[in-house]
């Protein structure tokens, strides 16, 4: 037990320092500004301790008559003045001084709100750039993983949080710092008893915000947990909203959600009700401070012991440290919730990025397709594909068919590199290299896949058209949609080629989506081309078509067709057929067409063959 928490306790502090260079990374570019916010906030304070002691000058030994107990070096510049007799008879010098500092800490606190804006901005804005960028480089897996409202939730919330902590609490610690130690110093300076009365509370208070720190911590952690299931059920819903209204199950929904919303108001009033306490004790402690402070200062002052300006100057210096010490144990509930936001976006940031592993190539992409000896699971124990031997020549069209869950998707997505195949489990070559040996990027851009369930942006139809590859011009779009038998649909549009699509699509059929992904696909001009289930909601005719646009835009490229429709499949030069993860059967459409397997049983069923041969 001992050897797993000291295992434990040095993975947090890994974690923990892991965090703060995960920080100083974010601040690139905003440090500086943060810093000279700070110093403006010290002038601030510094200016708010002198307040005081002109108060206390003015009171004692320019009005009183008192002898001065200042620094020698204040004393001088009292002489050079005329001294405090003089200041006595001329009231106004030291109003005037108030009145200077007062400008000097309009200008200093100007200082510090600017700096801080214009620095959280910055600052929030390197978080988002360097997020996104991340997350567009995890992998595939790392996506089916995470929900996309817990990924939304992170870079939002969390985001948000982590720069009101940096821009509002993170300096603002600085500043209660700077005046805890100032006003304690010019407390001790005029009187130590009076002095450490003031300050006995402290310790207590720092020591209960501590102890709460770590429950704060962990309810927030679960409250965050939390948010982002909600965010990704609302996300979820809205997406499939026609879904929702389609089958009628508004209630069962609305229903679910209720019972995700509630369990994130119950964590928040659990949550509630540490804070409270937490806060509760705070101002029985500082109550308690401010209580001993007059106290025992209007007995000190009764009998001798302390001046009527240092009383004065005792309370005002006990309003500022009262206020720093209350601020010091929100702080740290700020920074309980704080440290779980940086702990979340660190899991992203810590997430491994795709990388091709050393001495990858830019591979001619025209050879032949080898799979050898190819099985992968997506979890242990369970795999989607097993030895799968297969040779797609290039130049060919390779049919792929066979049930829900036979692997047939699995095996593009090994193809595309969108899932590494481990070690020890098989290869996929392109003319004889392996694709682990292929740079990635230039891997994808030679496949032109079309993906079983077309994604489309909230953008343009020619935008979605164009986005596969930069540069491309007006003539070439329209080929491609030429292509696609998307040319008269698009026609239809009153904004033809500008008309925006809708979030995923959602203002166009289920065809005409897929049409529009097989037009983005053709302006790559790939030499390797991929459709996976990506005429199924098209007719016949309109199957046909593009089939036969393919062959003569693509003549020389390698198709792969995955199809569920045996008249997509009739022209493939061959189709494999795929059984609980491995090829079943191979061969010619002819051939497989009278071979007795699951291809004829599919062909007669189709095809209105029966039994008898009657067609």
């Amino acid at each position: 037990m001992k050897e797993i928490g000291m295992e434990e306790k040095e993975k947090q502090t890994k974690q923990g320092k892991g965090n703060v260079r995960l920080l100083f990374r974010f601040l690139k570019g905003s440090k500086l500004l943060f810093i000279l916010s700070v110093i403006c906030s010290a002038v601030t304070t510094l200016v708010d301790m002198l307040n005081p002691q002109i108060i206390r000058g003015t009171i004692d030994n320019a009005i009183g008559g008192k002898a001065s107990n200042f620094p020698e070096w204040v004393n001088g510049i009292v002489r050079s003045i005329g001294g405090f007799e003089y200041i006595g008879r001329h009231l106004w010098i030291p109003a005037l001084a108030v009145a200077c500092l007062g400008l000097i800490r309009v200008a200093a606190h100007f200082g510090t709100m600017m700096l801080n804006t214009t620095g959280s901005e910055i600052f929030v804005k390197r978080m988002r750039d360097t997020l996104f960028s991340h997350i567009e480089r995890l992998p595939y897996a790392w996506h089916m993983k995470n929900s996309t409202g817990d990924i939304i939730q992170r870079c939002t919330t969390d985001v948000d949080r982590m720069r009101t902590f940096v821009a509002e609490q993170l300096t603002s610690v600085f500043r209660i710092f700077v005046l805890m130690a100032m006003a304690v110093f010019f407390m001790f300076s005029m009187n130590p008893g009076m002095a450490a009365i003031a300050t006995a509370p402290i310790p207590l208070i720092v020591a209960y915000s501590v102890f709460f720190r770590k429950e704060m911590h962990e309810g927030f952690t679960k409250c965050d947990e939390q948010e982002g299931k909600v965010s990704d059920a609302v996300q979820e819903n809205l997406t499939g909203v026609r879904v929702v209204r389609a089958f009628a199950s508004e209630a069962r929904e609305k229903e679910r959600f209720e019972k995700i919303n509630e369990r994130y108001t119950g964590l928040w009033v659990r949550m509630g009700h540490v804070v409270g306490k937490f806060f509760a004790m705070q101002d029985i402690f500082c109550g308690l401070q401010i209580l001993l402070v007059i106290v025992f200062g209007a007995v000190f002052a009764v009998k001798g012991r302390i001046s009527a300006g240092e009383y004065v100057a005792f309370i005002s210096y006990n309003a500022m440290l009262s206020m720093p010490i209350r601020r010091l144990g929100r702080m740290l509930s700020e920074m309980a919730k704080a440290g779980v936001s940086l702990d979340r976006l660190a899991y992203i940031m810590n997430s491994e990025q795709e990388k091709d592993r050393p001495g990858v190539t830019d591979a001619d992409m025209r050879g032949d397709i080898r799979f050898e000896n190819v099985s992968f699971a997506y979890e242990e124990g369970h795999e989607i594909i097993r030895g799968i031997d297969l040779e797609i020549p290039s130049g060919s069209t390779l049919g792929i068919l066979g049930g829900t869950g036979s692997g047939k998707s699995t095996l593009m997505l090994l193809l595309d590199k969108l899932y590494e195949i481990p070690e020890g489990q098989g290869r996929i070559t392109i003319g004889g290299v392996d694709i682990r040996d292929i740079r990635t990027e230039h891997l994808r851009k030679n496949i032109a896949m079309v993906l079983q369930e077309p994604y489309l942006f909230s953008r343009s139809l020619a935008d979605n058209i164009a986005m596969a590859k930069d540069g491309l011009s007006k003539e070439e779009i329209e080929k491609a949609s030429e292509a696609a038998c998307l040319t008269e649909t698009i026609e239809g549009f009153t904004e033809g080629y500008e008309t925006f699509v809708g979030e995923r699509g959602v203002t166009l059929s289920g065809g005409q989506k897929q049409r529009t992904a097989i037009a983005r696909a053709l302006t790559q001009n790939a030499p390797i081309m991929v459709l996976d289930d990506s005429l199924s909601a098209v007719d016949n005719q309109t199957d046909a078509k593009i089939r036969a646009a393919l062959e003569e835009r693509f003549g020389t490229a390698t198709i792969i067709i995955i199809s569920h429709r045996i008249t997509t499949l009739s022209r493939a030069d061959k189709v494999i057929v795929m059984e609980d993860g491995r090829i079943s059967e191979q061969g010619t459409p002819e051939q497989l067409r009278t071979a007795g397997g699951i291809y004829q049983q599919i062909y007669d069923i189709q095809l209105g063959v029966r039994e008898g041969g009657a067609q």
